[in-house]
């Protein structure tokens, strides 16, 4: 269910926003107040059948609306309406992103009296500036961006248009941030790449001189770090979306549309083409190629270049199914040594 802040849809409303195939029944409710799964809807809410597995659940909801996808083949209970879409899950992300701009409205363009802005900086007019910032020399701030409390913009740092920062963001000196970008709480970008070499039995430290660069429509998760390049870039490209607390190390190279799941770690210099997923704490070490498309399961360990398309799993990485089937035979490993250990036995008395 949705929290305190009371929310209201019609049908009407809702259907010119999914924009559903068709509609099937009537629902009771004049106004739809909350968001409820399957099994926990009741009267004014509406829910939604994503996955096959709940299709059953579908019958027995009390949900006053629920989106379904094109193929399902059941009909609605008395006041109760099925809108039938192609994607549902994608139908009600259109939905709650109406709901989260009544649930967090971005205040009214401007600087906050306590916000520090130094002279130089450029701030558009239509930005928002929010409290304690600190927005530092030739920093340029785009149209319709918002920075919520504390956030950091470095030295000659550039952020785009309709981006929002929110609380704790640091954007260090001279990175650059495209437009529609989304920064989580506590999003670092231009930390010191780890960089050192081992001289006189002292770990001598490299200074990281490069920058940073994220490209348009990027969003990044909470607490995730990307470290400054030593040299040239480290970079994100359009349309990423990466997840909370992964770490990207100094000289990456991430390419668009890219799927980066929380946890994850990858090491300097390495470069990810188009399209690759990478499954919640994977670890990539550095100077490797993740081809374009490649799939990375959970807990992964990369070591070497993955070619693209490739799907891998396991530490160290072997392709997807092979893993699978060994993942399979180690569960019965036990029961095999027991069975070899009596043939032999028997062996033994023969």
């Amino acid at each position: 269910m949705l929290g305190p802040m009371q929310i209201a849809f019609t049908l009407e409303e809702i259907t010119g926003l999914v924009q559903p195939r068709r509609v099937a029944g009537t629902s009771a409710e004049a106004t739809i107040r909350g968001i409820a799964s399957l099994n926990k809807a009741g009267p004014g809410d509406l829910s939604f059948l994503s996955n096959k597995k709940y299709r059953a659940e579908v019958g027995k909801t009390r949900a006053s609306v629920v989106l379904v996808p094109l193929d399902f083949a059941g009909s609605p209970a008395p006041g109760q309406s099925f809108l039938f879409v192609e994607q549902p899950s994608v139908a009600l992300g259109r939905l709650c992103a109406r709901l989260e701009q009544a649930l967090w409205p971005k205040p009214a363009p401007g600087v906050h009296p306590s916000a520090s802005v130094a002279a130089g900086a450029a701030i558009d007019p239509t930005a928002t500036i929010g409290p304690l910032c600190v927005i530092e020399a030739g920093a340029t701030i785009g149209a319709g961006t918002h920075l919520q409390a504390q956030v950091f913009v470095g030295r000659a740092a550039v952020i785009g248009a309709a981006c929002w920062l929110m609380a704790g963001v640091v954007v260090a000196a001279e990175c650059t941030v495209g437009s529609r970008v989304r920064l989580h709480p506590g999003v670092v970008i231009g930390s010191d790449g780890f960089g050192y070499e081992f001289v006189a039995g002292r770990h001598e430290k490299i200074p990281q001189v490069g920058t940073v660069i994220i490209d348009d429509d990027v969003e990044i998760g909470a607490n995730t770090t990307l470290d400054r390049s030593r040299f040239s870039f480290t970079r994100v490209g359009e349309g990423t979306k990466i997840d909370n607390l992964v770490q990207i190390g100094h000289n990456v190279v991430i390419g668009r549309h890219c799927m980066i799941c929380a946890q994850v770690g990858i090491a300097g210099s390495t470069t990810l083409e188009d399209y690759v997923v990478l499954g919640g704490q994977v670890g990539v070490i550095g100077h490797i190629t993740i081809g374009q498309g490649a799939m990375i399961g959970a807990q992964t360990g990369i070591g070497h270049d993955v070619p693209p398309g490739a799907a891998m799993w396991g530490t160290p990485a072997l392709p997807h199914t092979q893993e699978q089937r060994l993942f399979i035979l180690r569960q019965k490993l036990p029961e095999l040594f027991k069975r070899v250990s009596a043939l032999e036995e028997k062996d033994s008395i023969s």
